[in-house]
């Protein structure tokens, strides 16, 4: 008995753990497995994509929530409904607009102006001009008293004060004092701001000043970054050093040790000693992904690996997915969204079509 409940709650995690991708089939929106078959039919006629879980579906004009599963968690009632995060999503219903939980019941939260998603454990309480956080039991954990706090990345959001810019996390501590004038997205200990007229990194907490720097991107979780300096672009590394001399026209981050750069209106590959790898001859280049494989445009999008040898041909269009927390192209996980003659499908690393089939519209795989 108990080794037959043990494969009962297996199989269930298994199941729920499974990646879903939203597809439009004709005019109804069902969602598919990462075999391309439907494991969810196409029946629904507006969804969401999955996350925390659940998805938003639309029954007729009213919203509600399914299971991976496909069967009604929350049956539909709502006006409108957007993501779960936290356990937490806000619906409409009768012209009013709450947070709910995963069974549907309506929340109790601090009066606020506007209401925000949930993530990570917080969402922004708006009270007049000043913005603050709460956390999911509705306890202010961050006091309004802030001008602007951007969203939350990687656990941690931005907050200006007194037209200042520094770092919260998602518990509601203030990580980097706001102190910059502008300031990047933090992630592993590292950022990068602006202090008066001088950028620099921010390590820990230190502000370390980048030699002539006009401009700095974010470091996207890589150690190495590129920053304009003299109206050209070169990289720095996390104690604000150049380690490539400026002298590209545009540039993209790093991955697999190689970043796409441009001279002119030509796109190539940079390794980390700033040689060229793939030679620049592409009208446009993305990052590599961590499948090896980058999205380079001729006169449409293919996909070359590290050595530069074209993978999948140059037939397809690309774009960023609409989920909000996903924002790079090309492959994910082993799977590409492409779009071809008007339709939308998914590309595997060796370019066959997942499921020999193309939908009206296509987002990207979410568990």
């Amino acid at each position: 008995m108990k080794k037959l409940l043990f494969l009962l709650i297996a199989f269930s995690q298994l199941f729920f753990a499974q990646e879903l991708a939203l597809v439009k089939d004709g005019k109804n929106f069902g969602y598919i497995n990462k075999k391309g078959d439907f494991a969810i039919p196409a029946k629904f006629s507006g969804a969401k994509n999955f996350s925390d879980g659940l998805a938003a579906a639309k029954d007729g004009k009213k919203w509600g929530y399914i299971a991976p599963s496909g069967n009604w968690v929350i049956e539909p009632q709502f006006d409108d409904a957007k993501y779960f995060n936290s356990g937490i999503a806000i619906v409409s219903k009768d012209k009013k607009t709450f947070y709910i939980d995963k069974k549907g019941n309506a929340l109790n939260m601090p009066e606020s102006d506007k209401l925000y998603d949930f993530n990570g454990g917080a969402a922004f309480i708006k009270q007049g001009k000043s913005i603050g956080l709460i956390n999911t039991k509705g306890d202010v954990i961050l006091k309004p008293e802030y001008e602007t706090i951007r969203d939350f990345e990687n656990g941690f959001a931005r907050i200006k004060k007194d037209d200042k810019w520094g770092i919260v996390n998602s518990k509601g501590k203030v990580i980097i004092q706001p102190e910059y004038d502008e300031i990047g997205e933090y992630q592993q200990n590292l950022t990068w701001a602006k202090k008066g007229n001088s950028f620099g990194t921010i390590k820990g907490s230190v502000f370390n000043e980048i030699d002539g720097a006009e401009k700095i991107w974010d470091f996207d979780g890589q150690t190495i970054t590129y920053a304009r300096k003299g109206g050209k672009i070169g990289f720095v590394n996390a104690d604000g050093k150049w380690v490539i001399e400026p002298k590209f026209d545009k540039a993209r981050a790093f991955n697999k040790n190689l970043a796409p750069v441009s001279e002119g209106k030509k796109w190539g590959y940079i390794d980390t000693k700033g040689n060229y790898v793939v030679e620049p001859k592409y009208d446009d280049a993305e990052v590599f992904s961590n499948d090896g494989l980058a999205p380079v445009k001729e006169k449409n999008w293919g996909f070359i690996d590290t050595t530069g040898k074209m993978m999948i041909p140059a037939e397809y269009d690309i774009s960023v997915p609409f989920a909000f927390w996903q924002s790079s192209k090309g492959f994910i996980n082993g799977l590409s969204r492409v779009k071809k003659n008007g339709k939308w499908g998914f590309l595997d690393t060796k370019g066959n079509l997942l499921g020999n089939k193309w939908f009206e519209n296509a987002e990207p795989f979410q568990k």
